[in-house]
C-alpha cells in the first residue's frame, strides 16, 4: 500500500532531523581519534569540535525559525540541507583543528535551519486530531538519533576512521533533497512583511549563545573564571534586551504572545526539565558502562541500544494516545516511568556487571518512558499552534531543549567529578538521583499545570498560512 502524502513528508523531513540530532552525540565517540590525528592541538582546543556545534546550534534556532516563517519553510529546509551537507564534507576534509571547528559551526547553522522548518512542513499535512501522532514520531526520530550516536559512531570510527562520522551524513542529505524537491509544498507566515528584526535576531543569537557557552564551558574554565563570568554577563544583558525588543518590534523574532499561552509555556518548561535528565542520562550511562563495568565504547553503545528501540516503538502509540486522551495523561506517567528506570539503577546496579538481569530492565523502562514523554512534550508544545507560528514555536522548543541538554551534562559532570574506584558507585548514584528528580519534575509540571487551549482545534485551523498549492520546481 502506498504511503499517504503526509507520511511521505514526515519520512523525508525526519531524515534531516535524524542527521542533525545524530551529530549532537556521534562525534563524542571520535574524540580520541581526533586527539591522535591532531596531536599538535590541545584537548581544550579540540573540545570546541563538540561545544562549538552545540553552542552555535542553540544560538541559531530562534532566528532560523523566524526566517523559515518569513521566507518559506521549504526554502529554509533545503537551504539547511545544503549548508549541512557542505559543512559535513568540509568536516571530513578538515586538515586541521581550526578548519574542523569552523566547519562544525557551519554544520550547526544548517541544522538550525532544518529543525524548525521540518516540523512546520509536517504540521499542515495532518488534521489537528492526528498531529500529535505525527509530531510524536518526528520527536522520537531526534531522540533516537541522539541515543544511537555512540554506537553508530563507534562502528564508523573503528571500521573507517573519524572522518566517516561526517561523510555518512552526505548521501542521506542528498536523498532527502532529491525526494523532497517534488514532495514538499512551500508555506510561510502571511503576516510577516519585510526583513525580520535584525537587531532582535542579533540579541537573541548573542544571548542564547552566551548562556550556552557559560554552561558548556563553565566546568572546564571554572565558574569563577573571567571568561565564564563574562559569558554570564553578556547573557544577562542580551536576553532581557531581546525580550524587550520582541515586545516592541512589529516583526519580532519571537512572538511573546506564545509564552502567554499556557499550553505553550508549560509544555516547554516540562520539555526543558526532561531534556536535562534525558541528555545527561546518555552521558552518565556511557561513563558507568565504560568506567565501572569496563565495557568498550562500542560495547557501551550496543548495551544502550535497546533503550532507543523501545523509545521508537512507543512514540507512535504515545502520539495516538495523546490525540485521544490528552498530552498530560501520556507525558506525565511517561516521565515518571523514565524516573523509575533511573531509580532502578540506584537500587540494583553493582560494580559487578549484570547486564540482562539489571541494566537491560532499567534501560527498557527508561526507553519506554522516553518514548511516551519526549515526543509527547514536543507535540504538546506545537500541536495547538496557529500555522503562522509553526516554525517559530518549533524553534523555541528546540532552543529550550538544547539549553536543557547543555545544563544537564554540565551538572552531572560536576556531580560525578573524578571519583576513585571505591567512590564510583556513590558518585553514580548521586548523578542518577539528579536525573530522576528532573524526570519527576517534568512529569509533575505536565500533570498539574498543562491544559490544552479550550478551542484547540480552532487555534490550529483558523489562522492559515500562505501555501503555493504545489511544490516548487
Amino acid at each position: 500500500m502506498a504511503l499517504a502524502r503526509g507520511w511521505k513528508v514526515l519520512l523525508v523531513t525526519s531524515a534531516g532531523v535524524y542527521l542533525v540530532s545524530l551529530d549532537v552525540t556521534i562525534v563524542n565517540i571520535a574524540f580520541r581519534d581526533l586527539n591522535a590525528d591532531f596531536a599538535e592541538a590541545s584537548p581544550n582546543l579540540l573540545s570546541w569540535v563538540l561545544s562549538g556545534y552545540n553552542i552555535a546550534f542553540a544560538a541559531s534556532l530562534l532566528t532560523a525559525g523566524r526566517m523559515a516563517d518569513r521566507f518559506g519553510r521549504r526554502r529554509a529546509f533545503f537551504t539547511g540541507l545544503a549548508v549541512f551537507t557542505t559543512a559535513s564534507a568540509l568536516c571530513g576534509l578538515a586538515p586541521g583543528p581550526y578548519w574542523l571547528i569552523a566547519a562544525r559551526v557551519l554544520q550547526a547553522v544548517g541544522g538550525a535551519l532544518i529543525i524548525p522548518s521540518s516540523l512546520a512542513l509536517i504540521l499542515p499535512e495532518f488534521p489537528p486530531e492526528r498531529r500529535s501522532a505525527a509530531i510524536g514520531i518526528w520527536g522520537a526520530v531526534g531522540a533516537v538519533a541522539a541515543a544511537t550516536g555512540p554506537s553508530l559512531g563507534g562502528f564508523l570510527v573503528d571500521a573507517v576512521g573519524w572522518r566517516a562520522v561526517f561523510y555518512v551524513n552526505m548521501p542521506f542529505c542528498l536523498l532527502a533533497f532529491v525526494f523532497g524537491r517534488s514532495l514538499l509544498v512551500e508555506s510561510k507566515d502571511p503576516t510577516a512583511g519585510g526583513i525580520p528584526d535584525v537587531l532582535g535576531a542579533a540579541l537573541g543569537t548573542l544571548g542564547v549563545g552566551a548562556l550556552t557557552l557559560s554552561i558548556v564551558q563553565g566546568g572546564e574554565w571554572g565558574y569563577a573564571d573571567p571568561r565564564t563570568v563574562a559569558a554570564y554577563v553578556v547573557a544577562a544583558a542580551a536576553l532581557p534586551a531581546f525580550v524587550a525588543r520582541c515586545n516592541r518590534s512589529s516583526n519580532p523574532v519571537l512572538d511573546l504572545g506564545l509564552l502567554r499561552q499556557r499550553f505553550f509555556a508549560v509544555a516547554n518548561a516540562a520539555g526543558f526539565l526532561f531534556a536535562v535528565g534525558f541528555f545527561a542520562m546518555l552521558f552518565v550511562n556511557v561513563q558507568f558502562l565504560t568506567g565501572v563495568w569496563g565495557y568498550s565504547v562500542i560495547g557501551a553503545g550496543l548495551a544502550l541500544t535497546p533503550g532507543p528501540l523501545f523509545a521508537a516503538a512507543c512514540a507512535g502509540p504515545a502520539g495516538r494516545l495523546a490525540d485521544r486522551y490528552g498530552h498530560r495523561i501520556v507525558a506525565g506517567p511517561g516521565a515518571v516511568l523514565f524516573a523509575a528506570g533511573i531509580l532502578s539503577y540506584i537500587l540494583y546496579l553493582d560494580p559487578e556487571p549484570d547486564y540482562w538481569g539489571v541494566f537491560f530492565v532499567g534501560n527498557a523502562l527508561v526507553g519506554i518512558g522516553i518514548g511516551f514523554t519526549i515526543s509527547t512534550l514536543g507535540s504538546a508544545s506545537s500541536a495547538f499552534l496557529p500555522p503562522t507560528r509553526f516554525a517559530m514555536g518549533s524553534a523555541f522548543n528546540a532552543t529550550a531543549r538544547q539549553i536543557g541538554a547543555a545544563l544537564g551534562i554540565a551538572m552531572v559532570v560536576a556531580v560525578l567529578g573524578t571519583p576513585s574506584p571505591a567512590e564510583a558507585a556513590a558518585a553514580f548514584d548521586r548523578a542518577w538521583s539528579v536525573l530522576a528528580l528532573f524526570g519527576l519534575a517534568s512529569g509533575l509540571v505536565m500533570l498539574v499545570l498543562f491544559r490544552p487551549p479550550p478551542n484547540a482545534e480552532v487555534a490550529t485551523t483558523t489562522e492559515g498560512s500562505v501555501a503555493t498549492g504545489a511544490p516548487a520546481a
